[in-house]
């Protein structure tokens, strides 16, 4: 059985989230060089250099890429020799999200109550996804998600009788109903299979893949490759202005599923997507 301290988490939990605000990922940063190549529109060709110039900024003065810091969303890997000591593994995350976004001067966006709606003033608590694995190792990735895009999101309990062109068709139609509101250039995560939850937690679990990557299964890598082929050719373009790259990648996780079911879930991400990840 190996221990892990409570504080050791709460540590890299409060980097984590001043890191992903500060820096944009390489994938993405490097994604959007090569779309300002091929990039035919003007007004397009100046949104990618001034979201590139933003990242910069960002960078070389420690400061949020976007007003928006987000809702922190964190998925924790553990092993099941793992015991955590000196607190739970759940305080300890929210104690880093709250030390990372009062320390880190990131705008605090959760409201205690979906209704009443006061705010909770640090930022807690963390929306927290928990994976049970073998071993003895600790994952934890963070995900600070935008109101933006994720109010641009979708689930449809579509018939399996849709079949994959279906699916297609209700993908591009999210996309192009969300128009300019998530900030493109986009990442499009999609979740195929599972269930009405199991859906939409594939769907977000499919930002965190590098731009660039596919899925293993080739017919779920074709139906990336001809979806971003068709998101880019709508001309929505770099925020919304008009272009040929209004997606950067469209990433699809699947899931075994009943034999009456095909849910479909749409989770976008604006051209941020802010990830970061450490292992203990």
């Amino acid at each position: 059985m190996r221990e892990i301290n409570a504080e050791r988490i709460t540590e890299e939990v409060s980097k984590m989230c001043i890191s992903a605000n500060y820096f944009l990922n390489n994938d993405v940063y490097c994604a959007m060089e090569k779309a300002l190549e091929k990039e035919v529109s003007p007004v397009g060709k100046e949104m990618l250099c001034q979201l590139l110039k933003n990242a910069d900024i960002a960078k070389e003065t420690s400061m949020p890429i976007c007003q928006d810091t987000g809702l922190a969303v964190v998925f924790v890997t553990i092993g099941q020799d793992v015991h955590i000591v000196g607190g739970s593994l759940k305080d300890a995350i929210n104690e880093g999200v709250r030390k990372g976004y009062t320390e880190g001067y990131l705008r605090k966006s959760v409201v205690a109550d979906p209704f009443i709606r006061v705010n909770t003033k640090d930022n807690t608590p963390a929306i927290i996804h928990y994976d049970i694995v073998e071993g003895d190792g600790l994952k934890i990735e963070i995900a600070p998600k935008g109101a933006g895009s994720e109010n641009m999101s979708k689930l449809y309990m579509m018939k399996p009788s849709d079949g994959i062109e279906g699916a297609k068709k209700a993908i591009l139609e999210i996309v192009e109903m969300a128009g300019p509101n998530p900030c493109p250039p986009m990442i499009v995560g999609v979740g195929c299979g599972g269930n009405f939850e199991t859906a939409a937690l594939l769907a977000k679990k499919a930002l965190l893949r590098p731009v660039g990557s596919h899925s293993d299964k080739p017919h779920i890598k074709e139906m990336e490759e001809e979806l971003l082929e068709k998101i880019n050719s709508t001309g929505i373009g770099p925020q919304g202005l008009g272009g040929r790259t209004t997606a950067l990648a469209v990433n699809i996780e699947t899931f075994a599923t009943h034999i009456a079911c095909m849910p479909i879930a749409v989770n976008i991400s604006c051209h941020v997507t802010r990830h970061a990840v450490c292992e203990l």
